[in-house]
């Protein structure tokens, strides 16, 4: 098969670096002598016919623009018959010979499905959590950590001048990456994530053995979706005798300016999967590892498993 035209869309949460992305496949595409569609707001722009050509022009300056240019937009009519029909039907209108879909496992899936339904794909692994398995590192993560210990490190002066305890929830979803690079960069007093659980005595004993020691203030991360940051610093107050607050980061860690390293790598990428569509290597997730890049069958990606550093984690608890 003979690609001519490729549809590229965003899906899921957006990630800093995903128009470092979009950016590197329509050059990649046009040097190629490819014509590119930009589909807006994920699978829902596929079934409702929400895309337009993208010529260089349009990509000029996005490069350092956080969030992503076609937006994104998650997609429950996908995922019935009727949905994907449209999805398909739609390429067909439009002469899309291939996607390329930015994103996370879900969206993986909905590419696979695609690729299953006769249309060629393939997936590059876009969100802040760092937790697609098949990869070492997601586009948008290194910014979300570097916007997290900004606005951690603006707590601590706060912290330090009050004599207070900050218990600071980071985004995550079921992934602790976030939690562990923040905690240790920010010389966290306490981590907690769904990997390695929590011990609340743990916490507290901890604590008031280093107020023996003449520490009055603290700082704790939290990974989101595991326990309710306001409480425990109720308890925190009430059980160790320091003053406590919960914040709660949120959103903010998803915007921003790009890092440089999510701007390389998300180039990398995009340039990665142009290449695979013209070799006709599809259905296929790309993936870092030891700073190569590696192709795999969405399928096997999405089985690997991936796990936090204990010997990481160990470390940082034990600092203090």
């Amino acid at each position: 098969m003979k690609i001519k035209k490729i549809g590229i869309l965003t899906s899921g949460g957006d990630a800093p670096g995903m128009n470092a992305v979009i950016h590197s496949v329509v050059k990649s595409a046009i040097k190629n002598k490819l014509e590119v569609f930009g589909i807006y707001r994920g699978y829902n722009g596929l079934i409702h016919g929400d895309i337009k050509p993208l010529i260089l022009k349009d990509v000029e300056n996005i490069t350092q623009r956080g969030g992503t240019i076609l937006y994104s937009a998650r997609c429950l009519g996908f995922k019935t018959k009727e949905g994907l029909n449209s999805a398909k039907k739609t390429c067909v209108e439009k002469g899309i010979d291939a996607l390329i879909v930015v994103g996370g496992d879900g969206s993986f899936r909905g590419a696979y499905t695609l690729y299953k339904e006769g249309i060629p794909c393939v997936g590059l692994p876009g969100t802040i959590d760092n937790d697609i398995s098949c990869t070492d590192y997601t586009i948008g993560f290194d910014t979300a950590v570097n916007t997290a210990i900004s606005m951690v490190d603006k707590l601590n002066d706060t912290v330090t001048s009050h004599d207070r305890c900050s218990v600071v929830e980071v985004m995550g979803r079921n992934s602790g990456y976030i939690a562990l690079n923040v905690g240790i960069s920010c010389a966290a007093n306490y981590i907690v994530t769904r990997e390695f659980g929590f011990d609340e005595k743990d916490l507290f004993k901890k604590m008031k053995e280093a107020k023996e020691k003449g520490v009055n203030h603290f700082i704790i991360i939290v990974a989101e979706g595991i326990l309710d940051v306001t409480k425990l610093a109720e308890k925190i107050e009430k059980e160790v005798g320091v003053e406590s607050r919960a914040t709660v980061l949120g959103h903010v860690q998803r915007g921003g300016s790009p890092t440089m390293k999510d701007r390389v790598i998300g180039a990398r990428f995009g340039v990665k999967a142009v290449e695979l569509l013209l070799s006709g290597e599809y259905g296929k997730i790309v993936g870092i590892k030891d700073d190569e890049l590696i192709a795999y069958d969405i399928p096997n990606g999405l089985e690997m498993k991936k796990s936090l550093s204990k010997k990481l984690y160990e470390m940082a608890q034990g600092l203090y």
